[in-house]
Formats: structure tokens, sequence, C-alpha cells
């Protein structure tokens, strides 16, 4: 398969890429390095089967001879990240979807579209299932990437239906695990770089909304499978573990791997943040019979490692 990843150097990109690359498929990865890291993709400069481009797909995209799959990944994710660039959030998840679509529409490929469990908002309908249609404040802090991947997603079901392109829908559930930046805003990385840091745990409200964490290598595993299935039953699935925890959970079990006594910082709960979050998979489980198998400590154990690693490498 010749495949295009957008995002390439970013957290989920970057898993993606290497994913693809280790199954022998030939890889252009294509990120602005806004928001990733051209180190993420290091190991892979090195192989003929892939080739880095720094830009903004905005802009365009590069030529191709042949492409069977676009794989659009390209967005800041994080609350930190879409705070300092809603513009560009809006842009990418609009104007790129768009050149992505067309560009797979004009090579007859298949196009997989990283969306988001944050399409759901602070949900009133729990579990979450694809059919729910959300509860998002659409001028409210996040709406700029709330609202760009309910857009995005909008634009994908206009190609199917406008032109028939072989397009999918992933909606990403919370994810951790290697390649995560420090400074990200999500509670894993925020709370290992505290642990790792010797300083207390930043909890919003008092820790009881519940995020459902699924380890990145399950995810993508996931994608790769959705992505392979020609014809399948639902074009638009979850993606992530239902294994339901709170955030105080996640405090105390980073606290135990980590070695340090469990302290708290409280702060307000942010306007329009989720109070509770967990995919119905049922959809998934009947299209790919796929679910997430890395137990949360063992996968927060491999994370905190490799924060180890990285924060040894930049302060030597």
């Amino acid at each position: 398969m010749i495949a295009l990843v957008t995002g390439a150097a970013g957290f989920l990109g970057s898993h993606l890429a290497k994913a693809l690359v280790a199954e022998g498929h030939t890889v252009t990865g294509i990120d602005d390095l806004s928001t990733g890291d051209l180190a993420n993709v290091a190991p892979l400069l090195e192989s003929e089967r892939f080739r880095f481009v720094e830009a903004d797909v905005c802009a365009g995209l590069p030529a191709f001879d042949a492409l069977h799959a676009v794989f659009h990944f390209a967005s800041p994710a994080s609350p930190i990240d879409y705070a300092e660039r809603p513009l560009e959030t809006l842009r990418v998840n609009s104007l790129g979807t768009e050149r992505c679509a067309s560009l797979a529409l004009a090579k007859g490929a298949r196009l997989i579209y990283a969306s988001t469990s944050e399409t759901y908002g602070d949900p009133l309908e729990h579990p979450q299932r694809e059919t729910y249609w959300g509860n998002v404040n659409p001028i409210g802090p996040r709406s700029c990437y709330d609202e760009a991947k309910r857009y995005g997603e909008a634009l994908v079901a206009t190609f199917r239906r406008a032109f028939a392109l072989d397009a999918r829908i992933v909606r990403i559930f919370n994810t951790y695990g290697p390649h995560m930046r420090r400074r990200d805003g999500r509670v894993v990385p925020a709370f290992i770089t505290q642990a790792l840091s010797g300083e207390p745990f930043t909890v919003f409200g008092d820790g009881s909304q519940t995020r459902s964490l699924c380890y990145v290598n399950d995810l993508v595993e996931g994608i790769l499978r959705f992505a392979s299935v020609d014809s399948p039953a639902h074009w638009l699935v979850n993606l992530g573990s239902d294994e339901e925890v709170t955030v105080m959970t996640i405090a105390r079990t980073i606290a135990e791997l980590a070695g340090v006594p469990l302290r708290v910082r409280s702060l307000p709960l942010p306007e329009d943040d989720p109070k509770q979050r967990r995919p119905d998979l049922t959809r998934v489980r009947d299209v790919l019979q796929w679910r997430a198998h890395t137990p949360m400590a063992e996968g927060l154990a491999q994370t905190l490692a490799w924060f180890k690693t990285a924060l040894s490498t930049t302060h030597a």
C-alpha cells in the first residue's frame, strides 16, 4: 500500500506511520511541525519506505503517481495547542480535510479521518454511541476543536454521499503513550511530568470526572484494521477503551508507579470540560472484532519509562 499520513510527526501520526512502515507499506508523512516533533519520526527517516515533507496541509499536498490510503491526522489535539492555535485548528479540519478528501477522490484512495470523542462535547448520553449527536457548546472555549472536528465529519460524509468516496471516520477517545509532549494539557502527560518533577498533581474539580484511557499501540492496531477492511458494515466508529476511571484514580496510579506521594493542587473545572467519557464500542467490535487489551497500569508504566528517558535526554 502507498499511504499518506498527515500530522505524521505528532503523537498519533508518528505511531501510525511507524506501524504502516513496519507492515511493509510505503508512507509519505507530512507535518508543519507546529505541534509535532521531527524526533518522533527520526527512526523512519533511514527507511526507503518513508519520506517526510515539512508543509502545511492547508497550503497543498504532495503529488502522487499512485496512492491507496490517506490518513488525515493533522490537527492540534490538546487543550493547550488548540487554545493557542484556534484558527489553525479550524482550518486544518476544514480546508485540510477537503484537500485530503479531494486527493483521495482523485487517486481512488481510501480516506481515514481522525475525529474525536470531543464531538460528543460534555455528553448527556453515557456511554456515548456513534448515533449520539452530542452536547457541544458552539461558542465556548473548546469549540474551535469540537466544532472543527464536527465540520470535518460533515465534509467526509458529504464526499461519501456526493462522490461515493470510500471515506471512514474514527472517533478517538482518550489515548496516551510515548511521544506525548510534557506541555500537552492532557491528564496523563501532565500527571507524569509533575510526578517526575516532584510537583503536586494539578486536579481540576474534585477529580471525580471520568476518562477511558487507551494505550496508543492498541489504538493504532484498531485504526489499521479499520483501514484495511473492505466495505465495512459501518464507516464511522468509536475507537478507544471502555474501561472508565476517575481522574483521581489515574493520579493515584501514576503516583504509585513513579514512587512518589500523591499531593494534589485543586483548581476549578474548566468551562465545558466533559464530566464523563466512555465509548460504546459495540459497533467497532462487530466490525473489527477488536478491543483495547493493554491494562492501564501496564500502559502507564511504559509511558512513564519513556518520559523518564525523554526528560533525562533533555536535561543532559
